[in-house]
C-alpha cells in the first residue's frame, strides 16, 4: 500500500478540532503508538519540526511542509519517504470533517492507520 485515506465526522468546530490535533501535547491521547512528541516552534509553521517517541524508544522526527490555519496541515518525514495531511471541513457550526491522508512514493506504507485512531480521536473531543 503506497496510500491511506480515512474521512471522520466530529461533532465539534472546525477551530477545536484543528488546535487538538496540531498540539504536541495532545498527540499521545488519541495516537495509540506516540508516547510523547514535541515541536520546535510554540507556534505551528510551514518549517516547523515535531518529534515523537513510540512505545519502543524510537524518535521520529516530521516537518510542516504546508500549513492553513483550520483547512489544511501537512507533514513530511525528515529522514524518509511518508507524507501525512490532514485537511478539515466545515460542516457546520459544531461539526468538522476530518480527512487524513497518508502516502509514500517510493516505498510501501508500513504502519497506515485505521479507522481505529479517527475514531478514537472524535470519542475524546466529543
Amino acid at each position: 500500500m503506497k496510500e491511506n485515506k480515512i474521512t471522520i465526522e466530529i461533532n465539534k468546530p472546525i477551530s477545536e478540532v484543528f488546535n487538538f490535533t496540531i498540539t504536541p501535547e495532545n498527540t499521545h491521547k488519541w495516537i495509540d503508538s506516540i508516547e510523547k512528541e514535541e515541536t520546535s516552534d510554540h507556534n505551528i509553521k510551514v518549517g516547523t519540526k515535531y518529534k515523537n517517541v513510540n512505545k519502543e524508544g524510537e524518535w521520529s522526527e516530521y516537518i510542516v511542509t504546508k500549513f492553513e490555519k483550520d483547512k489544511l496541515f501537512e507533514l513530511q518525514k525528515s529522514d524518509g519517504d511518508l507524507h501525512v495531511r490532514y485537511t478539515y471541513t466545515h460542516l457546520g457550526e459544531n461539526k468538522t470533517s476530518l480527512e487524513y491522508f497518508e502516502w509514500t512514493e517510493k516505498t510501501q506504507l508500513n504502519h497506515p492507520f485505521s479507522v481505529d485512531v479517527l475514531e478514537k480521536l472524535k470519542i475524546i473531543l466529543e
